[in-house]
């Protein structure tokens, strides 16, 4: 790509505005995409002539190099606050966005344009944002050296740059998302644990401002990834009704756990525009301690009947779709409810539709009851290298399970 065909905004701004004759009217301050109109075409252009901004549009401008701004159309009108527009120094230099492609959270340094000639004129698209040396360097000289030789000097130095398409404006204001179209979309194609990662470095109001903008199932998988003290922050900082939308998409045991964590009023607050079912689930898992296997224990399982066969027990799991990542054995209970036994899910394979779900009983059943310490299931997990460990009432009665994963958690965070 020939050097004529790119500019920089740290060339742009405070280039000299030209009208027809050649005379100047005021210095660049400014340029803003409106994204609802053209996501890359930069739309607008902001002079700074005295006191006062003027705002030129695209199609008024004849060409731009490094020797200034020409126009073909003189006709400017006083600049307005636009939340549609997506200014390029206020809203994007020395702020922080999100490299969706390289799953980190980045500062912009500067941003690269792209300098087409259409219908006779020139018009710049954005193409990268600048976060490498090069940049800080046009920074750094900018105004103390000629824009030429700036560029000769940059040239030894490799460009680190994201590209356009690839980056992710961060914007807590969920009105002003809408109008910016700031879509999500690369962001929730990414895993959950990168995501987090992500969100982990963002100040309180930003996280607030994406988590509130992820699609809900995404928001509750990646909070589920989150250090616990930053989840409980940002569980604090949603609305009640936000919040219940996102933790209904969470296991119990963890919603449990988190609004453990907040203050009486504002857990009852979300409580209570959760679902019934789902608030009842949580409230009964809140009775327990949170460092007990009440307290652990998920609520999310499949049990069946000890006469239930093999094909039954794949109906079963077909109902439970949208847990399935989390079930890794069938509980068998008899007449009274009552676990008999466990039947991994890995044995259903091996088994004919017919087969009696009791005889793939895995022995013997380990279990532990709702009072257990955290501690000790720890050691149980480990001495019988389980990845699930059934939780029994008094009566035996089957109450709920721990899994591996849970374990490992509560691990990784003590």
């Amino acid at each position: 790509m020939a050097d004529d065909e790119i500019l920089y905004l740290t060339e742009l701004v405070g280039l000299q505005v030209f009208d027809l004759k050649g005379k100047k009217l005021g210095k660049l301050r400014d340029a803003a995409l409106v994204p609802l109109i053209d996501p890359v075409r930069v739309d607008r252009y902001l002079v700074g002539a005295g006191p006062a901004w003027l705002s030129l549009r695209h199609d008024q401008i004849a060409s731009i190099d490094l020797d200034g701004i020409h126009l073909k159309d003189e006709r400017l009108t006083p600049y307005h606050s636009d939340e549609y527009m997506l200014r390029m120094v206020r809203d994007l230099l020395d702020q922080q966005i999100i490299d969706a492609q390289g799953r980190k959270v980045v500062r912009v340094n500067d941003v690269t344009f792209l300098k087409l000639q259409q219908d006779g004129q020139h018009v710049l698209h954005v193409l990268e944002v600048d976060i490498g040396i090069r940049s800080i360097l046009r920074r750094v000289f900018r105004g103390v050296l000629p824009p030429g030789l700036i560029r000769r000097l940059q040239n030894g130095i490799t460009p680190r740059s994201i590209r356009w398409e690839f980056c992710n404006v961060l914007e807590p204001d969920p009105q002003r998302r809408v109008r910016l179209n700031i879509s999500t979309r690369l962001l929730e194609k990414m895993h959950p644990a990168d995501l987090a990662d992500i969100l982990e470095e963002l100040s309180p109001e930003d996280r607030q401002g994406l988590i509130s903008a992820l699609n809900r199932e995404v928001a509750a998988e990646t909070l589920s990834e989150v250090d616990p003290d930053i989840k409980t922050r940002i569980i604090e900082s949603l609305r009640a009704e936000k919040a219940a939308e996102i933790l209904e998409e969470m296991a119990p045991h963890e919603v449990a756990d988190l609004l453990g964590e907040l203050e009486e009023r504002q857990s009852e607050e979300i409580l209570d525009e959760m679902e019934p079912e789902d608030k009842q689930e949580v409230e009964e898992l809140l009775e327990f301690g949170e460092d007990t296997a009440g307290g652990l224990m998920n609520t999310e399982y499949v049990s069946l009947p000890e006469t239930e066969t093999v094909a039954g027990a794949i109906e079963a799991l077909k109902l439970n779709e949208e847990n399935l990542d989390r079930i890794y054995s069938l509980f068998l209970v008899g007449s009274d409810q009552r676990l008999v036994g466990m039947v991994p899910l890995t044995r259903l394979f091996l088994a004919s539709g017919d087969t009696s779900l009791s005889t793939l009983i895995a022995e013997p059943v380990v279990s532990v009851p709702v009072t257990e310490r955290q501690d000790r299931i720890a050691e149980v997990f480990d001495k019988y290298n389980l990845l699930t460990l059934p939780v029994v009432d008094d009566e035996m009665k089957l109450v709920g399970v721990i899994s591996v994963d849970d374990i490992v958690s509560v691990l990784r965070h003590s």
